[in-house]
């Protein structure tokens, strides 16, 4: 663009939450990307915290962690993957954050004595953000967490619509996110419940150019025209997104119903013609069905809850399609294998592979060592992240004997502790943002597994912990059956070890989930999907 102007894209949803707004968010970022433009993502969240390092992941999801540092909601996760950038703390607000940053300048005497009000302070404060995350992009897109309505979020839909008025309403477009439930007594598709949504978000000042209709089932043409007739949107304005086979062909029926143009239209960008040929790949092997077929074990304590390890999963999926794979992921509970008299052999043989994914606390973790140690011992394949090679440096340890070894979570007294609470960290057990977060450097050892999947000896990968392997015990590794393969240098820290005599048996002290790519697998994961076919 000749004349360099952010343009600002705004959504919000309504009738109820998990609608697919990060979703929807990350896929117009794909297709503006797709047609030459420099996009940029933000996810405003109602929550009064800080950020999401301390939100249950059982109700939240999985904290993603951006290479800056930021610990953030999962939906950056779906930015990152969808427009293949990499989000920075900017790309995450939480009101806690505002607010704080508010009350401190109030404190620090900013406001010269005025009274620090909703408006035009907070909300000044919040334009501030979205304006500083934006800068330099051709567009930004904002999604406004919660649904329009919530107390909580009232003070972000007040600040998006002052920046409609501020930066000009050419500048701005409202998408707003519906849900168009179907009725199967009365085989119909109702919309009053979008149309009480819109009529909600226009009394608040903000009047939607593009309705996205989340739906089970596609509805009709005349369900299209009565919601368009109802809310005051035109109908070429207003696309139906009904459930689809995969996350990653959303940007394609967002393409194929034409609403890209409409929006780039209303909106005043200048743009190519979209290159949507890699992402149709991509779409085409996330559909497809593979003759080959794996199990993986999925050792975990938050039970079937795909959220709270979104990352996980989404690596494990891109990794076998680009393999020629289908994967089927079954879970474990954790808690339950550390129960005594438990089948364990039984239950972990009938898989091809085993993963042991992050967490923190006590539940579980002696189940995720019996998990590790069974993976060691039977040469199954076994993918450990974060505490999954912490656990496996135990479960090593306990098999050659040492059979109280143990970390600083599970018995802090313990005489044993091949894992313990890194430097300065002793202190900060229970508060949020202190933890070893973000991109750290790491050198492999040459001629290791880890070197031969990344086909490099220097490598960044993303962190978020507080624990790290005792030194004292490292030149015990290969009697246990393990070795490092991988090193911060730095801190002469360990981050990935190996099992010796093994097929596969790789665990990091990073989260490489955070770095894959629906089109790109990251080679920890590939070489995991690849040990169980070979």
């Amino acid at each position: 663009m000749a004349e360099h102007t952010t343009k600002y894209v705004f959504v919000t949803g309504g009738v109820l939450s998990g609608l697919g707004k990060g979703i929807t968010a990350a896929s117009i970022g794909n297709l503006l990307k797709a047609r030459g433009l420099k996009v940029n993502l933000q996810k405003c969240d109602p929550y009064l915290n800080v950020d999401a390092g301390i939100l249950n992941p059982r109700e939240h999801g999985e904290c993603f962690v951006t290479k800056d540092g930021a610990e953030t909601d999962l939906d950056l996760g779906h930015y990152e993957r969808f427009v293949d950038e990499e989000m920075t703390s900017s790309s995450s607000l939480m009101s806690g954050r505002v607010l704080k940053k508010l009350i401190e300048d109030e404190r620090a005497g900013k406001f010269e004595g005025d009274d620090v009000q909703i408006i035009p302070h907070l909300t000044g404060a919040i334009q501030e953000w979205i304006n500083k995350a934006g800068n330099g992009f051709d567009v930004h897109i904002v999604e406004i967490g919660g649904t329009v309505g919530d107390y909580e979020s009232l003070s972000f839909i007040e600040a998006i619509r002052e920046m409609g008025i501020k930066v000009g309403l050419n500048n701005c477009l409202y998408v707003h996110v519906v849900y168009l439930p179907y009725l199967a007594a009365s085989h119909e598709t109702k919309t009053k419940p979008a149309q009480n949504s819109v009529r909600e978000l226009r009394g608040l000042g903000i009047i939607p150019d593009i309705l996205v209709c989340r739906s089970d089932l596609a509805p009709s043409k005349s369900a299209i025209n009565k919601l368009s007739l109802f809310s005051g949107v035109s109908v070429e304005s207003i696309v139906s997104l009904p459930n689809a086979k995969s996350i990653y062909s959303v940007p394609l029926a967002l393409e194929d119903s034409g609403i890209a143009d409409v929006m780039a239209k209303k909106i005043g960008f200048k743009t190519l013609k979209p290159d949507l040929k890699d992402w149709r790949e991509v779409v085409k092997k996330a559909t497809a069905s593979y003759p080959k077929k794996v199990s993986i074990g999925f050792v975990a304590k938050y039970m079937d809850n795909t959220d709270a390890y979104m990352s996980v999963f989404e690596a494990i999926k891109s990794a076998a399609w680009n393999n020629g794979v289908d994967c089927t992921i079954e879970w474990v509970d954790a808690s339950k294998l550390e129960k005594a008299g438990y089948e364990v052999v039984k239950t972990l043989e009938k898989f091809d592979g085993i993963v042991v994914p992050g967490g923190f606390g006590q539940r579980g973790l002696e189940g995720k060592i019996q998990a590790a140690q069974y993976a060691l011992n039977n040469k199954k394949p076994y993918l450990g992240l974060c505490l999954g090679l912490q656990m496996a440096v135990i479960a090593a340890a306990r098999h050659a004997g040492i059979v109280d070894a143990n970390s600083f979570e599970l018995d802090p007294l313990s005489d044993n502790l091949v894992i313990i609470t890194m430097d300065g960290q002793a202190d900060k057990l229970m508060t949020g943002g202190t933890m070893r977060l973000g991109n750290y450097e790491c050198h492999l050892t040459p001629g290791s597994l880890a070197a031969k999947l990344y086909g490099t000896l220097d490598i960044v990968e993303r962190h978020r912990h507080r624990g790290e392997c005792n030194n004292t015990y490292r030149d015990q590794y290969e009697k246990w059956g393990i070795k490092v393969s991988g090193l911060n240098l730095e801190n002469n820290l360990v981050e990935i070890i190996e099992g010796i005599d093994h097929p596969f048996f790789l665990a990091s002290q990073f989260h490489p989930e955070f770095k894959s790519r629906p089109n790109r697998p990251h080679p920890m994961f590939n070489g995991f999907i690849k040990a169980m076919v070979d």
